[in-house]
């Protein structure tokens, strides 16, 4: 009985002791030099558009005003030019809004990226005050979904649905899946990348048991360039360690050159979209 008592003293003491161990201390922050950032998807079918923009430090106040929050990240009077099959196409310095992907670009053109899944595309921008940004990508051959089979869980009204996809063993293959619910417009439950290294010739998409009948499910699945795979990798690995002043900090992958020193992708990507209605 002794031992007990002794046991319960010792954690009530710690316990007690363990109060005081909190401290608030106070981290002087390097100063932060603001990098170029480059956003530019290449979609089949859809204009050429560009983002340039300014990095900011991740603690800075946040601006509440839009307008002057846009003038301070984006970067203008750049020189941008796509060049593809012995073609060079300019992209001009306009502000445009993409309702479809919920994308905004500074650089726009009325070019329309071609169905060429063979022959690279290359980029080069000079900026404002002489340094250069360039890259190279090709676009994904795209892969289709086979089928999209709903399931209901057993004794149960919720389903969950198995997206079915016949892998090609000829490549590696890299995708980004996407799943909305209700529409394209709200936040996607899932956005994830992935590569085909545990396959074996079918790969297999799926979700959790959340849906009841007249739900829409909006499965999507890009195909999508080693480059951008790590990309997104790396955007994934830096917003988790972001935040925390000790965590080590985690780099963007980036596949973008020059004398700019900048960071982004410049990638080309097909997707496969399917609509499913949730019924028994």
């Amino acid at each position: 009985m002794n031992y007990f008592k002794i046991l319960a003293f010792t954690f009530i003491a710690f316990a007690i002791a363990s109060c005081d161990l909190e401290r608030e201390v106070e981290i002087d922050l390097p100063d932060y030099e603001g990098r170029l950032f480059l956003e530019c998807y290449l979609e089949p079918g859809q204009p050429m558009n560009l983002l340039l923009t300014r990095t900011s430090p991740y603690f800075e106040a946040f601006p509440t005003n839009t307008i002057d929050y846009l003038n301070g990240i984006l970067e203008e009077d750049a020189t941008v030019s796509i060049s593809y099959n012995g073609q060079v196409y300019a992209l001009e310095n306009n502000l445009t809004f993409n309702p479809s992907i919920q994308k905004i670009f500074n650089y726009t053109s009325d070019e329309i990226v071609p169905f060429d899944f063979e022959n690279d595309f290359d980029l080069l921008i000079t900026t404002k005050d002489g340094k250069t940004i360039t890259g190279k990508t090709k676009i994904t051959k795209p892969m289709t979904i086979d089928s999209v089979v709903t399931q209901f869980a057993q004794n149960d009204t919720l389903a969950r649905l198995l997206i079915y996809m016949t892998d090609d063993p000829t490549r590696d293959n890299y995708f980004r899946r996407v799943l909305h619910e209700g529409s394209l417009d709200s936040i996607p439950i899932w956005s994830f990348p992935i590569d085909d290294r545990a396959s074996e010739g079918t790969i297999i998409f799926g979700s959790f048991f959340d849906y009841s009948e007249g739900d829409t499910i909006i499965n999507t699945i890009y195909s999508i360039e080693e480059d951008y795979f790590e990309f997104l990798q790396s955007i994934d690995f830096a917003s988790q360690s972001n935040g925390n002043p000790f965590a080590q900090p985690s780099p963007i992958v980036s596949n973008i050159g020059g004398t700019a020193n900048a960071i982004g992708i410049f990638t080309g990507f097909t997707y496969d979209r399917r609509y499913t209605i949730i019924e028994r």
